[in-house]
């Protein structure tokens, strides 16, 4: 990908990382932004519909490659999308010939490496857990579960879940049986949009497995179900070692596949997986116009 001046059409690439619908657009070397009405008329494509679009820009900070804005399917803003960064780093490191990178987004800077066997690992930070940083609406003192809950209150489907923040907040409700048996679909716009959460918030049904292991179904916040949502993956890794569920390390699957997620003694997240390339073309990041230029070899 190279870089257009403002007012001429972009450059993106269709992507995947497990399944999570990913458009990188590459947005340097111009002043403009991915539109709201761009963002939903090219989700409205079927051949565009994406879960995020990754806009990459010229960087913000020293000492960073680049600053990436993060749109959701609705237009809305997200400050994180760890299968988004995979596939950034791997577009990226196609482009450059370089294995890391720096970034910064609206959750602060992280790193990236694609390492020998292709897979992409992404730092996704420090996992923030006080009730103002998430942030909630009101005071909970132990964020290890709070009290919120789904159904009739002497037979709830789901209740007290582990709330966080991996740079967007993330509330996992923890189940002892199939995540598939639960009509996430369902649930998962009531509770994103609960006033307990003041900027909204992804709702996961995450059962373990293993005390390395878990299953997840991520309702995404602004994108609706997602095959794949790596934040959400790093939460559930994070808050299963915090309820003694889990070890530090863990392979969460999602829907599109596994992830390797472990929470370091340093603090830090690191995720670990593939992305895929699909096709490329240009686009209008005002109208969502777009032209396809060259298809995957698959």
């Amino acid at each position: 990908m190279t870089g257009s001046v403002t007012g001429k059409p972009a450059q993106f690439a269709k992507m995947n990382g497990l399944g999570n619908e990913i458009i990188v657009a590459d947005m340097r070397g111009r002043t403009d932004s991915v539109t709201p009405a761009a963002a939903i008329a090219l989700n409205a494509d079927p051949a565009t519909k994406f879960d995020q679009i990754m806009a990459i820009h010229d960087p913000r900070t020293p000492g960073t490659e680049n600053y990436v804005a993060i749109v959701n399917s609705d237009g809305s803003q997200a400050q994180a999308c760890g299968n988004g960064m995979r596939c950034v780093t791997q577009a990226l490191a196609a482009e450059t010939g370089r294995k890391s990178f720096v970034f910064e987004t609206m959750a602060g800077i992280l790193t990236a490496e694609e390492k020998p066997d292709g897979t992409l690992a992404v730092d996704m930070g420090k996992p923030r857990f006080g009730w103002r940083e998430i942030p909630l609406a009101e005071e909970f003192r132990d964020t290890r579960m709070i009290e919120l809950q789904i159904g009739p209150i002497d037979r709830p489907v789901l209740h007290s879940p582990s709330v966080v923040s991996m740079g967007n907040p993330h509330a996992i409700f923890w189940v002892d049986q199939d995540v598939w048996s639960y009509e996430l679909e369902k649930f998962g716009p009531l509770l994103e949009n609960h006033p307990i959460f003041p900027e909204r918030a992804n709702i996961s049904i995450a059962n373990v497995t293993a005390s390395d292991a878990i299953t997840l179904r991520t309702w995404e916040r602004g994108a609706g179900l997602t095959r794949a949502c790596g934040s959400a993956a790093c939460a559930a890794a994070v808050c299963g070692a915090r309820t003694r569920r889990t070890g530090r390390k863990a392979t969460v699957t999602v829907p599109g596949g596994p992830l390797l997620i472990e929470w370091r003694d340093d603090d830090h997240v690191v995720m670990t997986g593939p992305a895929e390339w699909e096709f490329s073309g240009t686009f209008d990041p005002e109208s969502g116009a777009w032209t396809r230029e060259t298809e995957s070899a698959a």
